[in-house]
């Protein structure tokens, strides 16, 4: 049998559902090498029967298939408007998933990539979803020897940082007890250095807008903790990556 073949990409971004990649990156993403692919960790269908979520319900939707697949089809689009192959994980939401079931399906796709594939993956600000898909991503690449990945702010919940925005943007985080402790765990086991930061411009916005509205199912429900996270000037009109360099052990 023929050795299998990596996948073409050069940047992979894992972004735990179906809109976090469109919401924290969709500005940067034009400039980072490709081909590209967005992996969706949450990408998996429901079982059947299971009750509607609460989430689900608040977005308007009455079964959790219908909600599925409306987004899956939110996600196709807004993919192929930032040049992005879509990619899914058979992994359902938070609230369709059995307890102890893991999104063991991101493990071979992390292992499967080509060498010097750049993966980029959640800080997790306040999202412990977030957080455990970073850190199943770091612990695999680990073990197959890939460099570590990249990690880009999550939006809009790091943006919820006062001085998100600005250039003290990494030290608040490392000093804020509401907004900056997934930052300061990783801090702990990782020298954080920015490799991209980025305020767009009027017209790199347009797109963004452009992407992040194709998930329109789920931003009505966004507003009332994330209030005008649309607004022009609001949190997502800056991006920011860092790179992660593991800190020696004593």
């Amino acid at each position: 049998m023929p050795a299998a073949v990596p996948p073409p990409w050069r940047t992979v971004v894992i972004s735990p559902h179906f809109d976090d990649a469109a919401l924290s990156l969709a500005g940067l993403l034009p400039a980072l090498p490709g081909p590209l692919a967005v992996v969706t960790v949450h990408g998996g269908a429901p079982a059947p029967g299971l009750p509607v979520s609460g989430w689900d319900a608040l977005c308007g939707f009455g079964s959790a298939r219908e909600a599925y697949e409306a987004r899956r089809s939110e996600d196709a689009r807004s993919c192929a408007l930032l040049g992005a192959e879509q990619v899914l994980i058979d992994h359902p939401d938070g609230p369709y998933v059995r307890e102890g079931d893991e999104p063991a399906g991101l493990d071979p796709l992390l292992r499967s990539l080509a060498p010097g594939t750049r993966v980029l993956v959640p800080l997790a600000t306040n999202q412990p979803d977030h957080e455990a898909v970073r850190l199943r991503a770091q612990r695999v690449l680990a073990e197959a020897g890939a460099p570590e990945p990249w990690v880009y702010a999550d939006l809009p919940y790091t943006g919820h940082l006062p001085e998100w925005g600005t250039p003290g943007a990494s030290a608040a985080l490392a000093a804020s007890e509401k907004w900056g402790t997934a930052y300061q765990r990783l801090d702990r086991t990782h020298r954080l250095t920015v490799r991209h930061e980025l305020t767009l411009s009027d017209e790199q916005w347009a797109a963004k807008r452009e992407a992040v509205l194709c998930h329109a199912s789920q931003l009505a429900a966004l507003a009332p903790a994330h209030g005008a996270f649309l607004d022009r000037e609001g949190p997502l009109r800056t991006e920011l990556i860092w790179s992660a360099e593991p800190r020696a052990t004593a």
